[in-house]
């Protein structure tokens, strides 16, 4: 079973979609087990104090290294981890083949960072993996670990049925895009589903799908290649 530890500095962003849909099934059926970490857990302070003024000066706030490093250390010492996430705008674009990699592993912890950042410290102490959704600027790292930890489940054998399987998804074989899907009613307002999809063949709607998969993939690619 997989275990993945989240911390963050506002945990209640976290609580409702990690106990809805799929990952809440893969949950119940004991495929996986999340535990959300509140960071002001791991403070000693009346005020529960997370954040500081950086050194040097500039503006923002960052997280202060001693709750990472009392959290992180309790984990360790507890079970052995083969992934520690940090989500950065600074990392490594995630995508598919990073999923794959990952949902492989037994115990990860992913790190959402808050505010300005994190004290660098606490990422060259333990961070091995750093991981960015995309090029723009986010709150915090709560709603990139919900995306991680989303794209890694559903991965895990026995948490998706047969009609969801992530077999066939874009991007499952290399940097593709899946042909486009129909379903019933056959027309509506006007708009009729191509008939091939209609005709029972089935050789002739795997090629119609291939050469559609091959266009849209095409298309993009053009589009992502725009500046």
């Amino acid at each position: 079973m997989m275990r993945i530890d989240i911390i963050s500095a506002v945990p209640n962003l976290l609580q409702s979609p990690l106990n809805t849909s799929i990952i809440k099934r893969a949950q119940d059926k004991n495929k996986c087990v999340i535990v959300i970490h509140d960071l002001r857990d791991y403070t000693h302070d009346k005020h529960k104090q997370i954040d500081d003024k950086p050194f040097g000066g500039g503006p923002g706030m960052l997280l202060k290294p001693e709750p990472f490093f009392e959290c992180i250390e309790k984990l360790q010492s507890e079970r052995e981890y083969d992934n520690i996430i940090f989500t950065s705008p600074k990392g490594k674009i995630f995508n598919q083949s990073y999923a794959n990699k990952i949902s492989l592993s037994k115990n990860i912890i992913i790190i959402a960072g808050h505010y300005k950042g994190i004290d660098d410290r606490v990422r060259e102490k333990f961070v091995t993996d750093e991981i960015s959704i995309g090029n723009y600027v986010l709150s915090g790292g709560e709603l990139p670990a919900l995306i991680i930890a989303d794209a890694i489940i559903r991965l895990i054998p026995g948490v998706l049925n047969d009609s969801e399987s992530a077999l066939n998804d874009s991007f499952m074989d290399d940097e593709s895009v899946e042909a486009p899907y129909y379903t019933r009613p056959a027309e509506y307002k006007g708009m009729k589903v191509p008939e091939i999809l209609l005709s029972g063949h089935d050789k002739n709607i795997s090629e119609w799908k291939e050469k559609k998969a091959i266009e849209l993939t095409k298309k993009w690619k053009q589009i992502n290649s725009m500046e």
